[in-house]
């Protein structure tokens, strides 16, 4: 049966990670760090035939896709509607901060964490909403070839979900480490099967070509 695949990834490291900080919508930079392991998974792409390319608008997200594409001679989509979940008033503050300054709120989204709503946000449902029919209409537009969508770990999440059959309230029983690789095959029947979960194999041992010290990517160019 003809199958339409996509890798799923999740951008790199970015800065303050160890904060942890909700950034939600708003652009951060990646650290150098974030920078490498987006570079290898272009590495790891580069001699799969690729039929497009899409990404995030997000700048954390479009780095490593504009990577993938120079590498295949594509050109980046970029969409809004796949964007990370819309944190509101909380984004760029940190998880200590919030708790400290928002305790209730913060314990009811613990407790509803699909319909929790931050204050000029949005909820995890519609986040759901606008990303479904993204991929939805990546899947018409390219059926049957091999797709790259660089996204987030909520926007991830959401996309695993659906594709095993899970609730959205199920979100963080999936891990989404930066610069993870994910792979789902999707069939016309409406049956999808995830082929790699969260796969970082790739961002531990570099791609390199003999003693020149250039990765496939470099190589490629």
């Amino acid at each position: 049966m003809q199958r339409t695949r996509i890798y799923l990834v999740r951008h790199g490291q970015v800065k303050g990670h160890e904060e942890k900080r909700y950034n939600g919508q708003v652009n951060v930079s990646l650290t150098h760090l974030g920078r490498e392991q987006s570079e290898r998974v272009c590495d790891y792409l580069v001699d799969i035939p690729l039929d497009a390319i899409y990404s995030s608008d997000l700048a954390r997200s479009c780095y490593c896709a504009e990577l993938i594409a120079e590498a295949h001679d594509l050109t980046v989509s970029t969409q809004e509607s796949l964007r990370e979940l819309h944190f509101g008033d909380w984004e760029s503050r940190t998880w200590v901060e919030l708790q400290e300054a928002y305790p209730d709120e913060w314990k009811v989204r613990l407790q509803d964490l699909v319909n929790f709503q931050v204050p000029g946000g949005e909820s995890l449902q519609e986040a759901a909403d606008r990303i479904r029919p993204a991929v939805q209409q990546i899947l018409v537009n390219h059926s049957g070839g091999n797709v790259v969508l660089v996204a987030h770990g909520g926007t991830n999440r959401i996309i695993l979900l659906d594709a095993i059959g899970a609730p959205l309230g199920q979100a963080f029983s999936i891990e989404q480490d930066y610069g993870c690789m994910n792979i789902i095959d999707y069939f016309a029947d409406g049956n999808s099967v995830v082929k790699l979960l969260n796969g970082m194999a790739h961002q531990e041992t570099p791609v390199v070509l003999g003693l020149t010290g250039l990765t496939s990517r470099q190589a490629n160019r």
